[in-house]
């Protein structure tokens, strides 16, 4: 609650709704179901919960429009049809209302709004700045007697010249938008004006103040155009991720959330991340998503750890998400339950954690759960694919390997990269050699010292093209995880080494779907990867069908299924809550 609060009650203040049936744009609009409800009930809505507020009306002509409002919670005063013609501006018809509220009341307004009912995405707490900047002293110490919400509507404009037929510019110079000044539009969602100025021909004062609003608030409902985004708009989630990467857990995570919310464009995505794992926080950075922070590792021992755990809840409560995705690993049981008891929709990944059991939705493109839960769905139809690897064609094998490429993730902590290098060094194979080094491999400097005289060989880091550099090699060896789905969607042959005993119970990873799986690299000889190598470097045979089988395998509508599953799921949950009417 605002300051001063009591100032405020203090003052009447009466919330006028102008609403008649002609409209022209689209018929009938005021009363048309936008987002479940009419048009003009998210406006009523809006005006009834502020705390200032003490009435709001509709002004209207027509008893259909008078029938819903006062359903929806307004009070209706009859406008005369010659203020309902298309001709006569708002002044008169806001006159009439206040006038008519006054003398069925019997009392004065102090302060007198105009909020249009074609604004449906105005917030309750903009209404309320509108009343707390006229009701308070400005900068200058003085009072404004009229407030005028408005959007920040600067471009390099242009105007005409009758006389002389020419185009001249408004501007000084181009420069960029940011650089202009600032040119205010008024959006026609709030007027707010000190009732002595409510006449009927006009409703300013002498000192006029301005509230710039977001453009999303400033939507202005005239035509198809802007109703279709309006209903977009009402649709539209607010999402927070919460993922990490470490030289430790890897990078997949954070990538693959990243994949996530690269396809939720029509939702508000945040990144909720951990302040002693930077390598998140950088990667996110530099993809450009917004992000906020919490710091996990309070201290130490078991008082410590709750409380870090307190934090991340309250940061998360503190954002008010519709949706809470989790792609942590191993969710903790208390964490989860707190989420969902605090009426989030929680949507976990990969989780093999205690927090199962209590998540809306598991998905789980990397295992196979042996406990059939409900809420579970594992297996490849569920792995998102990053953007790029949609747009790459399938590779066409030839029947001679000329290059090989070494990819085994964001931190190969066991340091297979050098392993199966040193091993494919001392087999018969004398082409190209191509490694792609992630962001948390520990060995950069040596691997480069050590090869820089190797002409065949080529080492990348932080590459953006990914799918690219699969694409063209004719060999690929990786680890168990992430990878090897992205390798299947292109069909490039692949002999995978697991990095841990959890990579080994990746079933993708197998000959069903076109991989040679070695197991647990730590425990597999150079000697076995020179082998196996040359075996399958001279076998075309042997690496079409390792193609074909690949080629069967569906990776590129795993969003797909994910987003009608949450979507479903997401719809009975709500309607469970009795927060969806049918």
């Amino acid at each position: 609650m605002a300051k001063g609060f009591k100032m405020y009650k203090d003052n009447k203040i009466l919330v006028v709704i102008p609403a008649r049936g002609g409209s022209k744009g689209i018929p009938r609009k005021n009363i048309r179901l936008l987002g479940g409800k009419p048009l003009i009930a998210h406006t009523i809505e809006m005006g009834k919960a502020s705390e200032y507020v003490d009435d709001v009306i509709v002004t209207t002509d027509d008893n259909e429009i008078k029938f819903i409002a006062e359903k929806f919670g307004a009070e209706t005063v009859k406008r005369d049809g010659k203020l309902a013609e298309d001709s006569i501006p708002l002044d008169p018809v806001i006159h009439d209302a206040t006038i008519q509220k006054e003398k069925k009341e019997n009392r004065k307004y102090d302060l007198v709004i105009t909020v249009q009912p074609t604004s449906p995405l105005l917030k309750t707490k903009t209404l309320d700045l509108a009343i707390e900047t006229l009701l308070n002293p400005n900068e200058d110490n003085e009072f404004y007697d009229t407030i005028i919400s408005v959007v920040d509507d600067r471009h390099l404009s242009w105007g005409y010249n009758e006389d002389e037929k020419k185009y001249f510019p408004l501007y000084k110079e181009r420069v960029n938008r940011q650089y202009l000044p600032k040119a205010y539009k008024e959006t026609g969602s709030i007027f707010a004006t000190k009732r002595e100025f409510v006449k009927e021909n006009s409703r300013l004062g002498d000192n006029i103040g301005l509230i710039e609003i977001s453009k999303q608030e400033s939507i202005d409902i005239d035509n198809y155009e802007d109703w279709w985004v309006a209903e977009r708009i009402l649709k539209k989630k607010k999402i927070l991720i919460k993922a990490d990467a470490s030289h430790e857990i890897g990078t997949g995570h954070i990538y693959r959330a990243l994949s996530i919310a690269s396809k939720l464009v029509n939702h508000e995505v945040v990144f909720l991340l951990d302040e002693a794992q930077p390598l998140g926080i950088e990667i996110v950075k530099n993809n450009n998503y917004p992000y906020i922070t919490h710091n996990i590792n309070k201290g130490r021992g078991k008082e410590a750890d709750e409380e870090a755990k307190e934090e991340l809840i309250e940061k998360i409560v503190e954002y008010d998400p519709d949706i809470v995705i989790n792609d942590i690993l191993n969710t903790n049981s208390k964490y989860t339950k707190s989420l969902r008891d605090k009426g989030f929709f929680v949507v976990n990944f990969e989780d093999v954690g205690g927090g199962v059991k209590y998540a809306h939705m598991v998905f789980d493109a990397l295992y196979e759960h042996k406990i059939p839960l409900k809420n579970l769905y594992s297996g490849h139809k569920y792995y998102i694919l990053k953007d790029e690897f949609y747009y790459q064609s399938f590779k066409e094998i030839e029947e001679n390997v000329d290059k090989v490429l070494l990819t085994f993730g964001g931190t190969d902590p066991n340091n297979l990269t050098e392993k199966v290098l040193e091993a494919i060094l001392k087999s018969n194979y004398k082409n190209r050699i191509e490694i792609i080094l992630g962001l948390g491999y520990g060995n950069k400097k040596e691997i480069r010292d050590k090869y820089k005289d190797n002409e065949r060989i080529e080492i990348f880091e932080n590459v953006k093209n990914m799918s690219e550099h699969m694409h063209d090699a004719d060999l690929i060896f990786t680890s168990a995880g992430r990878t090897m789905y992205e390798i299947a969607s292109l069909g490039v042959p692949c002999i995978c080494l697991c990095q841990n005993e959890r990579e080994l119970s990746h079933i993708f990873g197998n000959v069903e779907h076109g991989f040679i799986n070695l197991g647990l690299g730590s425990e597999v000889s150079k000697e076995e990867i020179k082998e196996t190598f040359e075996s399958t470097i001279n076998d075309y045979q042997l690496r079409q069908e390792m193609n074909k089988r690949m080629s069967e395998v569906d990776l590129k509508h795993g969003f797909d299924n994910i987003k009608r599953l949450i979507k479903q799921s997401y719809k009975e949950w709500k309607e469970e809550r009795n927060e969806v009417k049918i």
